[in-house]
């Protein structure tokens, strides 16, 4: 994760163009978006103290520049966020962290959630936990340990594309979701196997990883086409595990009554037989 200061402003500055920021163009230019001498200069700052920005040499930079340089660059709140993080981080690079482990009023919780498929999310997007309907759902229990992991799922496993209808969105958001839990763990030797990894065997996670985007996966939609229960419109929310902040359990919820509803409940005794 060395340099993502850098790269991540410079992806930031390539989308946007002098025009829209009241700048002449100047004519050609080598590379798109602003120049580092313009960034500077609309956020007040000097050149050389915004090179040292972009160069990762300036751990002590106040939140008035930061806040400057995010104004020009037009950064979302997630993406102002983020920047604070990657402009600051942490002195002593991560140890391999323990084991996690999900604490038992966590799953007694979303075992009691009959109707509902819910799985808890770790690190990296490691699936940790989940309940009866939530792995009707993901199929998590008979896949392996590494492979219970939703980066995984949507660039690696070989039905990928066929299980998510909207899989361009879904593989962009996915990216963009550990973007933003790497930046708040520097250093992560697991993440950055996994990066490693995905990067490698797949043209899609590679690019889209160079995008820089960082979105944080709170509530959405996500349709699913199960070989079983048929195609799932699965709205969803992610609610955060006070206990344990790297943490977190996202909830499918649909319409009470929809099509999607009935279908779980389907799968749900179908599921059920089977076990039997």
């Amino acid at each position: 994760m060395d340099g993502e200061l850098g790269d991540f402003l410079r992806s930031r500055r390539a989308r946007i163009q002098p025009a829209e920021v009241g700048l002449p163009s100047y004519g050609r230019r080598r590379v798109p978006g602003l120049r580092r001498e313009e960034v500077a200069q609309l956020a007040g700052v000097s050149v050389d103290y915004y090179v040292r920005l972009e160069q990762g040499r300036g751990p002590h930079v106040s939140d008035a520049v930061l806040d400057a340089v995010a104004r020009v660059l037009r950064l979302d709140e997630t993406e102002c966020a983020y920047l604070r993080t990657v402009a600051r981080p942490r002195r002593s690079r991560e140890q391999r962290p323990p084991a996690p482990q999900v604490r038992p009023g966590v799953q007694l919780m979303i075992d009691g959630m009959e109707r509902t498929p819910a799985y808890v999310l770790g690190r990296h997007l490691n699936v940790l936990a989940w309940n009866a309907l939530g792995d009707a759902v993901g199929g998590f229990s008979r896949v392996p340990r590494a492979a219970r992991n939703l980066p995984h799922q949507v660039f690696l496993a070989p039905d990928a594309h066929d299980r998510y209808p909207d899989w361009p969105a879904v593989a962009a958001q996915v990216v963009a979701h550990l973007r933003l839990d790497a930046g708040h763990h520097p250093g992560d030797p697991e993440l950055s196997a996994r990066v490693g990894e995905l990067s490698v065997k797949s043209d899609d996670f590679r690019r889209l990883w160079a995008d820089h985007q960082v979105e944080a996966c709170v509530c959405g939609v996500k349709r699913i086409q199960h070989p079983v229960a048929g195609l799932l419109t699965l709205p969803y929310e992610t609610l955060a595990v006070g206990a344990d902040p790297d943490q977190s359990i996202v909830v499918y919820t649909p319409e009470p009554g929809s099509e999607t509803a009935e279908r779980l409940a389907l799968l749900g005794s179908w599921a059920s037989t089977n076990a039997r």
